[in-house]
């Protein structure tokens, strides 16, 4: 998977191998590619349906197989190709744009990153209680409002990040939602920013430059 320019990417389809994309992602194909609604949520199986069922968080995705090329593209979001080489990454689901099928899809619930903390996180910032974990060797395009930008993280620098600027992580990350209520919000002078994400351990986490949500 490559990326074509900040709002598009391309994606070569061949036999034997497949890709999963957003519902409506196809923007243009060549050669002999089929597009299959994939009522299970990709490889996560009947656990991970039922958990987005239950959060109502599912999004719709379309297996992509034959022989060919695709061009991917969603609402004039931008769009940022990860590489991963087996490490983990966590992402909304409405976040991903495609992905290739070599990856291990599964959906993981947030009290598991960061414990209560994590569940809070999800309310707070309106992410949701359940996120999808992309694990193994491969391509995966994320969506994003205003680009994207990965920011280190490593034992001895931590990052804290704007829970509406965050778009996804990775690596042996862990996350928790912290106050950061200071004399200027006391005094009505502050940014409005009461939370702030704190991602420690050894990984990256992008972010993007717009506190929009999806």
């Amino acid at each position: 998977m490559r990326q074509i320019n900040s709002k598009m990417v391309e994606a070569r389809v061949v036999p034997g191998q497949r890709l999963f994309s957003q519902r409506g992602a196809m923007l243009a194909c060549t050669g002999d590619v089929t597009f299959t609604p994939n009522i299970v949520g990709g490889q996560g199986g009947f656990g991970s349906m039922l958990g987005r069922r239950v959060a109502n968080e599912d999004t719709p995705l379309m297996t992509v197989e034959g022989s060919g090329t695709v061009l991917f593209g969603h609402g004039g979001h931008h769009v940022h190709v990860v590489e991963l080489s087996g490490e983990e990454l966590f992402v909304e689901a409405d976040r991903l744009l495609s992905f290739e099928g070599s990856l291990q899809q599964s959906t993981v619930f947030l009290g598991q990153q960061g414990g209560l903390m994590g569940v809070v996180r999800g309310q707070a910032t309106g992410q949701g209680l359940f996120t999808t974990k992309l694990a193994g060797h491969g391509s995966v395009a994320v969506l994003a409002h205003g680009g994207i930008f990965e920011l280190a993280i490593t034992p001895d620098r931590p990052r804290h990040v704007d829970p509406q600027a965050y778009v996804a992580h990775r690596g042996d990350v862990r996350n928790k939602l912290s106050t950061a209520l200071g004399w200027r919000e006391m005094v009505g002078r502050g940014s409005g920013e009461g939370f702030q994400l704190e991602l420690s351990g050894s990984g990256s986490v992008f972010v993007q430059a717009s506190e929009e949500k999806f």
